[in-house]
């Protein structure tokens, strides 16, 4: 059943906005981390790579798993 996002409480957009952005951060440091091994496995070049990939992997959970940390911008 799809439910029109502005007939959710403000609370439960935030909660579930909040929610999302945390699979987002967790999918793009997954993704990071499966392309570093492939680079290193010699599927794909590696000119540097998987070390900036696993950088990207731990900047984006160490900035963006807790999305609690995170200001509130705008509103809902």
């Amino acid at each position: 059943m799809l439910v029109d996002w502005n007939l959710l409480s403000d609370d439960l957009q935030l909660i579930l906005s909040r929610e999302a952005l945390r699979r987002a951060v967790e999918t793009v440091a997954g993704q990071a981390e499966i392309l570093a091994e492939e680079m290193e496995g010699g599927l794909l070049n590696d000119l540097g790579g998987p070390e900036a990939l696993r950088l990207l992997a731990a900047l984006a959970r160490a900035t963006g798993n807790d999305p609690l940390d995170m200001p509130v911008a705008g509103h809902a």
